[in-house]
């Protein structure tokens, strides 16, 4: 039975800017690999209310427009759901250096009337000249979908529109920047009525995010959740999610969201519950390219025999009605003890097809048996030049992490239920990701990083083929519904 959840963390920011002089190395527990990538702090939580664990930031997404990147959070996560506020962290030199700052009007931390807050989402409209963070107010079993606007390219930010009301979920927010789109400078916002079975809705804006158009539904049948909008270049609308019996879907829009057709599948989904009580879902993530190819990347052990670990597998896009067969990304063998899951994948925007730049972040533990007391988490990256074709050898950014380094929820320890990638057109990877350190006393250290100046897209030779030393066979996959 799948127990719903909202999503909250919370963390604190002072206003600042962080140069990217300012690195702070990660010396972590000791006895596995240590981190080989320089990071920079670029929030910290500065809350001090009860109801939450501080020093803790979660669960943050990104998008990238030009030079301009912009991050948004949770801060200070509260164990029942949601966060003390969200957290937003902004670069308008193309990651050479961050401000911060925190959303006003959404929580009674900052001037509004919820209790808390969760489920960030960035987007950037180019029509309207607006950078727009979508979120979850949260009172109770209230939940309503807020938009959060800035007109001077994410420095400030002001009070929430209120796009939906009632007792929602796992919102995602995408605008079309297109110019020769029909439907350039809208925007779509996605989410599910948690008291209808999760069914599926999106909303229109035409106007910046100012206001929203009425609540439409795919045709059939349509419950799920995480649908993640992604916007093609001809201005249709795809929407990969995860279904309520654990396969990936998607539906898609023609008209500029005047109507959304019905659900169809992409692919099944074979997940191996990750050990150690870590709250992990096979939540999507998706991104296009230039030409429209959509790439769909979730947690997956379909490859390994007997189901003990999960892949990162891709699903593209062949047209915009069919999907090619998932394949595996090649971080390491399929014998391998690793266990990975998480992903946050970046396309960049400008490229495609044969030579379309990837970039892929996930979270992993080196050895797939553990426990809460012995597992180790970290964060590794790889990137791909042609579409995904062959990859880059990967490379750890953080970690090794113990789990009594992140905040604990009712559903496990969490430091997100998704993560984010932007590559920036022709240049690095900036993913913006928790990075913890041990605790003093009760006080938590889990905080946003980058990569210091971005990670590079290199690509390299590595495929799937040559980094499976035994792939599963289609009778030994293993089905598994996560339960939280």
């Amino acid at each position: 039975m799948r127990i719903h959840r909202n999503r909250v963390g919370r963390r604190s920011l002072r206003a600042s800017v962080v140069a990217l002089g300012a690195v702070a190395a990660l010396l972590l527990a000791g006895g596995a690999a240590q981190a080989n990538v320089a990071v920079t702090q670029v929030s910290v939580d500065p809350y001090t209310d009860t109801q939450a664990q501080h020093h803790t930031e979660v669960e943050p997404d990104t998008f990238s427009f030009g030079s301009t990147i912009v991050s948004a959070f949770q801060v200070g996560r509260v164990s029942g759901g949601g966060s003390s506020n969200i957290g937003w962290a902004r670069s308008g030199d193309g990651g050479a250096t961050w401000t911060n700052g925190f959303l006003p009007g959404i929580t009674t931390n900052a001037g509004g009337t919820f209790g808390q807050v969760s489920d960030a989402s960035v987007a950037y409209d180019a029509s309207h000249n607006v950078w727009l963070i979508s979120s979850l107010g949260i009172n109770g079993s209230a939940v309503d979908v807020l938009t959060s606007r800035s007109t001077d390219g994410g420095l400030t930010w002001g009070n929430p529109v209120t796009t939906a009301t009632g007792s929602l979920d796992k919102n995602w927010i995408v605008c079309d920047n297109t110019t020769t789109s029909a439907h350039y400078g809208n925007c779509y916002t996605e989410y599910d009525i948690t008291s209808s079975g999760d069914s599926l809705r999106m909303r229109t804006s035409t106007n910046g995010g100012t206001t929203w158009g009425s609540a439409l539904a795919p045709s059939g049948t349509h419950t799920g959740l995480g649908g993640q909008p992604v916007v093609l270049p001809n201005g249709d609308v795809t929407v990969p999610y995860l279904s309520l019996s654990d396969t990936i879907r998607y539906f898609r829009s023609t008209n500029g969201g005047a109507s959304w057709g019905a659900t169809a599948l992409i692919s099944s989904a074979s997940h191996h519950t990750v050990a150690g009580g870590l709250r992990e879902e096979i939540l999507p993530s998706a991104e296009a390219d230039a030409a429209g190819t959509v790439y769909v990347a979730w947690s997956d052990c379909r490859f390994r025999s007997g189901c003990p670990s999960n892949d990162i597998v891709i699903a593209k896009s062949t047209s915009e009605t069919t999907w090619a067969t998932p394949v595996r990304v090649p971080i390491d063998a399929t014998t391998s003890t690793v266990d990975h899951f998480i992903p946050g994948i970046g396309v960049d925007r400008s490229s495609s097809g044969g030579t379309a730049r990837i970039g892929l972040t996930y979270y992993f533990y080196p050895t797939a048996s553990c426990t809460a007391a012995t597992c180790l988490l970290d964060a590794g990256f790889i990137s791909s030049i042609n579409g995904g074709t062959s990859w880059s050898a990967s490379t750890q950014i953080a970690g090794p992490m113990n789990l009594s380094w992140i905040p604990n929820t009712s559903q496990g320890r969490m430091f997100g239920d998704y993560i984010s990638t932007s590559v920036v057109a022709g240049g690095n990877a900036y993913p913006v990701i928790p990075v913890g350190n041990a605790p003093t006393g009760t006080t938590f250290d889990l905080a946003m990083y980058i990569p210091t100046g971005g990670l590079p897209v290199t690509g390299g030779t590595t495929t799937a083929a040559s980094t499976t030393a035994a792939a599963a066979s289609s009778s030994s996959r293993q089905q598994i519904t996560t339960a939280h």
